[in-house]
């Protein structure tokens, strides 16, 4: 199993999990011009695309969605909830992710995890194939014991530094957004992401890579700062970018 962005951020969203045939896309929140641009230098295609899963309503993850599902007659997974909270005109083949249940693409299992964001229905996944686990996990603004039972145990994880406090308080977003970025439903900051990585068993946990970075109200040195001496025993650590996302990590 491979997994690989195609840009991590508030201003779009989309990573691919690769096994065997099977290609998945995570959210999509870039044009069809865009997508296509990206995946062609992870050197893919949409039209190789198993089906898109959506976490969330939010446009850095939906706005692309439709329209790339409708040119290259892509199947859709999310959530009811997530669903009724756009209009999204013509999906040709919507499957709906009824409670939660998990998903099976030939062997690649995909379990969707309910995360507390300010969405109505969100979900996050894990990936399982070959033995192997891979979490992806962002857009909450809280650890919920019942998030780290799903995710404290993957050989590969995709995880959310969005923000720190500090850059967030003195920044340029309106009060009313700031509370809803670092509220119990927002975002997670770069603290955040370290405790939950300092309680969990990382002797399994190969690959880290810290993602949705917030380009306002966080910056990469920050992130480093909080994190590094907590994710010294990870062997693999990347930072994802806006622009570039970043490339395949084989797990």
């Amino acid at each position: 199993m491979r997994f690989a962005s195609l840009g991590s951020g508030s201003r779009g969203n989309g990573t691919l999990v690769q096994w065997q045939e099977q290609l998945l896309l995570i959210d999509c929140g870039f044009t069809i011009r865009d997508v296509e641009r990206r995946m062609q230098r992870l050197q893919s295609h949409p039209a190789a695309i198993t089906a898109i899963l959506v976490t969330h309503e939010h446009g850095d993850h939906l706005k692309g969605v439709a329209p790339l599902a409708r040119k290259y007659n892509l199947p859709v997974y999310m959530t009811p909830g997530t669903f009724h909270s756009k209009s999204l005109g013509d999906l040709p083949r919507l499957q709906l992710i009824e409670g939660y249940q998990s998903l099976q693409f030939d062997d690649l299992q995909v379990q969707p995890v309910a995360v507390p964001h300010d969405a109505r229905e969100p979900a996050q996944f894990l990936f399982s194939a070959g033995g192997k686990t891979l979490g992806v996990l962002t857009d909450l603004g809280t650890i919920s014991p019942h998030v780290e039972a799903h995710f404290g145990n993957c050989d590969a994880l995709l995880l959310e530094a969005n923000h720190d406090p500090h850059m967030l308080a003195s920044g340029p977003y309106p009060p009313s957004l700031k509370r809803r970025v670092g509220g119990a439903w927002g975002h997670l900051s770069n603290e955040q992401a370290a405790g939950f990585l300092a309680r969990v068993d990382l002797q399994r946990l190969r690959h880290l890579v810290i993602g949705h970075i917030s380009q306002q109200n966080n910056c990469l040195e920050r992130a480093r700062a909080t994190l590094e001496q907590v994710v010294a025993e990870v062997p693999n650590v990347y930072y994802a970018c806006q622009d570039e996302g970043f490339d395949w990590v084989q797990i």
